[in-house]
């Protein structure tokens, strides 16, 4: 059976395994595995949310900003409750603070009391009138089911095997890619181009009709691309591309989402030099996709992307990638700091931004 006529039966399955354990992301781990395993997300408080119809708060208050073009909803203090950006489906939604870190790879640690989702449809002005928001608002809005920052931390580094009535395993610590018999420490040490279906080790039909199927070599390996897909298409169900130039929906490469017409782009690219390194990135907001120019070898292409996480604890702007100096997806040190603020090396490689 192809994976085109299974995935539903799949998808249903895995929302089902998910809904079951989505609270708190609290794992059981052998005691030796603890030191390594991930702090995936620990919710902290529980404050009393206020609902879509402005009944437990008080009055509501929605305001309409620029650059990007966006509608902000506002409690009954002025509190922002959540985000809303023009032709984007990412909607940053507040609710109770988590946790996420990653003792193994870095001491950072990013306090957050944002829930990164996807809408249905795109946002406009004037959508918060509509029945489709409002159906889904009154659904989403003080949830606790996994989220698009949940997705990520369920591949880090010592994140536990899950695997529906199937057995496929759908999340789990993840590789970025094989060996590569030609590379070295620091040079292209692990091969590219694992994508999404590589780490499920299934076959996939795209909506174009293009299928795939899984390289055994890559089996539990995502590069940097294939983890935004694994998580924001695979798993919150955000169309995808067969390639770059096929399909419609979220490319293959980095490149190709960076130059794509998706969503919103927030910080615009300019160009792909050290001079063309945005000269400011407070429009940021959790959930953006992050794009960086890393190898000189790749020429006019942006060869890296992450998600935008928020602000770690010390302040610093965070972003999770998948990379092969940790050999799979991180908000770590090794190979460069994964912050987006100051001179690091990730901060002056990158070029652009954008909210799907």
């Amino acid at each position: 059976m192809s994976a085109k006529k299974k995935r539903p039966v799949l998808h249903a399955l895995t929302v089902v395994a998910l809904l079951g354990g989505s609270a708190y992301l609290t794992v059981e781990l052998r005691e030796d595995e603890q030191a390594k395993a991930p702090e995936a997300q620990t919710v902290t408080d529980n404050p009393l949310l206020e609902s879509s119809t402005g009944d437990k708060g008080g009055a509501q208050k929605w305001e309409r900003l620029g650059h990007p073009a966006r509608s902000v909803l506002r409690g009954a203090k002025g509190q922002v409750l959540a985000t809303f950006t023009d032709d984007a489906r990412t909607a940053t939604l507040k609710g109770p603070g988590r946790t996420f870190a990653e003792p193994a790879n870095t001491k950072s640690r990013v306090v957050s009391d944002d829930w990164v989702r996807l809408m249905p449809e795109p946002w406009r002005k004037g959508a918060e009138r509509e029945k489709w928001f409002k159906d889904w608002f009154k659904e989403f809005y003080g949830s606790e089911e996994d989220d698009l920052f949940a997705y990520a931390f369920q591949y880090t580094q010592g994140a536990p095997v899950k695997k529906d009535d199937e057995g496929v395993a759908y999340a789990g610590d993840a590789n970025f890619g094989p060996l590569n018999p030609n590379g070295s420490e620091g040079n292209d040490l692990r091969d590219e181009l694992s994508d999404f279906f590589d780490y499920l080790g299934t076959p996939y039909t795209f909506r174009d009709g293009t299928s795939r199927r899984p390289d055994p070599r890559r089996a539990r390996s995502v590069d940097c691309s294939g983890f935004q897909r694994l998580i924001w298409g695979y798993r919150a169900r955000y169309p995808l591309m067969s390639s770059d130039k096929n399909g419609d929906g979220l490319p293959r490469t980095a490149n190709g989402m960076a130059r794509s017409k998706l969503g919103a782009d927030v910080l615009p690219l300019n160009g792909i030099s050290p001079a063309d390194r945005p000269t400011s990135i407070d429009r940021l907001q959790p959930g953006d996709l992050v794009f960086f120019k890393l190898d000189r070898r790749t020429g006019q292409r942006l060869d890296h992307v992450g998600m935008f996480m928020g602000h770690d604890t010390d302040g610093h702007m965070i972003f999770v990638s998948s990379r092969e100096e940790v050999n799979g997806p991180t908000i770590g040190d090794k190979g460069g700091t994964s912050r987006l603020d100051g001179n690091g090396y990730y901060a002056a490689t990158l070029r652009s931004a954008k909210r799907l």
